[in-house]
C-alpha cells in the first residue's frame, strides 16, 4: 500500500487525495483547521471532470499541524501549498523529518519556478521530485473539490539526481484515482512550458477578470501575451533552460491552437485569489521571470508591468 502525506488542503491537495483514496492508499492531509474540521465531518467529496467520488471521514487522516500526525514512514510527501508558503512548509517538515521516514520523496505540486531548489535547502536534492498539474481544482467547500478543466496528463520528474522510477507507484495510484498521471525524464520541459502558459494567461485573467479563452479573442490581449511569451523565453534560455519548442512562436502556435481553447472557460487560481482578498502566486510566475531576467541582465517590461497591476489589485483586495 502507497502510504501518502499530502501537505496542503486547497484544491489540488484534495483533488489528489481523492485520486490516492480511490486507488485504496494511505493517506493522511496536513490542512487549516476550518478544512480539517470540514473533512472530518463530512468526508471528502470530489465531482466534475473524471467523475463524482465520495471518500467517508474513517477511510483517511486530517490534522491542522504535523505534531499530532502519526510517525510515518511514507513514501511520499506531496507539496501542494501555494508557492509563497514554500519557504514555512519546507522548514515544517524538514523539523518533523523523523516522522517522515528516511526514505521519504518530497513530491512538489505548486506553481511557478524556484520551489525545488528552495527545499534543495531543506532535503538531499535526490528526494526532492517536481510535479506539472494543469488540471484545474476549485474548492466550493472546505471538504469538497471540483475538477473543472483538464489539460493534459500530470507529469511527475526530477530537476536534479533523483531515481524517476521511484514514482511510479504515486503514478499509478493517481492514474487508478482518474487523473492521468506519468513519470517523466523532462520535468524541467514541462515546467517551463507551464510557465509560459500561466505567465501568459494568469496575470492577464485577474486584471481583466476574464476567463482564458476571452482573453485570445482580442488582437489587443494577443500581442500582450506574445510580449509575455516572448520575455519568458528570452528569459528562460538565458538562464540554461530549455522546454518542448525551439521558439517562442512555435509555443504560442501550440498556445493559441489548442493550449487556450482547451481550458477557454476556466479563470485561473490568481483570479480567484483576488476575487477573494487572497495573496497571489504573482512571484513565483512573473516574478521568477523578472529575478531570472535581473541575473542575466535582460529587460522584460511586459511581465513586469503584469506584475506590478497584479500587486496593486492585491493591495485593493487585501
Amino acid at each position: 500500500m502507497t502510504d501518502v502525506l499530502i501537505y496542503g488542503g486547497g484544491g489540488v491537495g484534495l483533488g489528489i487525495a481523492s485520486c490516492l483514496l480511490t486507488a485504496e492508499a494511505r493517506v493522511d492531509i496536513i490542512a487549516r483547521e476550518e478544512t480539517v474540521a470540514s473533512l472530518r465531518a463530512n468526508g471528502l467529496v470530489r465531482t466534475g471532470l473524471f467523475g463524482d467520488f465520495h471518500a467517508g471521514a474513517e477511510t483517511f487522516a486530517c490534522h491542522a499541524s504535523l505534531d499530532q500526525c502519526r510517525t510515518g514512514p511514507y513514501d511520499f510527501v506531496l507539496v501542494c501549498t501555494k508557492s509563497f508558503d514554500s519557504t514555512a512548509a519546507a522548514t515544517d517538515l524538514a523539523a518533523h523529518r523523523d516522522k517522515l521516514g528516511a526514505e521519504v520523496k518530497i513530491v512538489l505540486l505548486q506553481n511557478g519556478w524556484g520551489n525545488a531548489e528552495l527545499f534543495c535547502g531543506y532535503f538531499e536534492p535526490q528526494r526532492v521530485y517536481s510535479g506539472r498539474v494543469i488540471t484545474g481544482f476549485q474548492r466550493h467547500r472546505p471538504h469538497e473539490v471540483e475538477i473543472t478543466v483538464h489539460a493534459d496528463a500530470i507529469e511527475l520528474g526530477t530537476l536534479f539526481s533523483g531515481d524517476v522510477a521511484a514514482l511510479e507507484p504515486l503514478c499509478r495510484a493517481i492514474e487508478q484515482g482518474g487523473i492521468p498521471c506519468e513519470r517523466t525524464d523532462n520535468v524541467g520541459k514541462d515546467l517551463w512550458a507551464k510557465m509560459l502558459y500561466n505567465c501568459a494567461l494568469n496575470p492577464l485573467g485577474a486584471v481583466l477578470r476574464v476567463p482564458y479563452g476571452v482573453l485570445a479573442e482580442q488582437e489587443t490581449t494577443r500581442q500582450l501575451m506574445d510580449e509575455i511569451v516572448a520575455e519568458v523565453f528570452a528569459v528562460m534560455e538565458a538562464a540554461g533552460y530549455t522546454t518542448h519548442w525551439p521558439t517562442a512562436r512555435d509555443f504560442l502556435d501550440v498556445f493559441y491552437a489548442r493550449l487556450v481553447p482547451d481550458t477557454a472557460e476556466h479563470e485561473s487560481s490568481m483570479l480567484q485569489d483576488i476575487t477573494a482578498g487572497k495573496r497571489t502566486e504573482i512571484d513565483a510566475l512573473n516574478g521568477a521571470v523578472m529575478d531570472l531576467a535581473d541575473r542575466h541582465a535582460l529587460d522584460v517590461p511586459h511581465n513586469r508591468a503584469v506584475y506590478n497591476l497584479v500587486r496593486f489589485l492585491e493591495s485593493r483586495e487585501a
